[in-house]
């Protein structure tokens, strides 16, 4: 798969926070054999977020954009609102399985907003903003996100088994 990495951080767009958890799903998609094409830090800003995701999607043709960071319940966390717009098609299955495996960890995993779904051939995903919930999350629903990006891109059927 291409990857688009959103790092969705004030602190991080200001330079003032390392970004552990985009550089985390850098790791983790090189592991399981894919490529981040494109990586970004944004503030926690629905524009500025919104205008990433649109980018990734629509100019850099990738298959999936991952967000890390702003789907808590801070004022400033809007990462599924600029989300919500970019999306044409939700998938909240995704979102639900992250958070159903996160409770088993954390019951403040109920507290996630995040939210998932389709534009155009590109699957997006709202991952939380820690390195450690990240790879928790990443390594539950890698599997199935392959065979969906699979599924989106005319490659695999519904019904086909990995």
């Amino acid at each position: 798969m291409k990857a688009g990495i959103i790092t969705v951080s004030d602190k991080g767009y200001a330079g003032e926070r390392e970004d552990l958890s985009g550089k985390e799903i850098m790791n983790l998609l090189k592991g399981a054999g894919h490529e981040a094409i494109e990586y970004t830090i944004v503030a926690d800003e629905e524009d500025m977020i919104y205008k990433a995701i649109i980018r990734m999607c629509d100019e850099c043709s990738l298959d999936i954009v991952l967000t890390t960071g702003g789907t808590g319940f801070s004022k400033r966390d809007v990462t599924p609102e600029a989300t919500s717009r970019a999306i044409e098609r939700f998938a909240p299955g995704i979102c639900e399985a992250i958070r159903y495996n996160s409770l088993s960890i954390t019951k403040r995993a109920m507290l996630s907003r995040a939210v998932s779904g389709i534009r155009g051939e590109t699957l997006i995903i709202n991952l939380p903003g820690s390195p450690k919930a990240v790879r928790e999350s990443l390594e539950f629903v890698m599997d199935s996100v392959e065979h969906g990006v699979d599924i989106l891109k005319g490659v695999a059927g519904e019904c086909a088994r990995k």
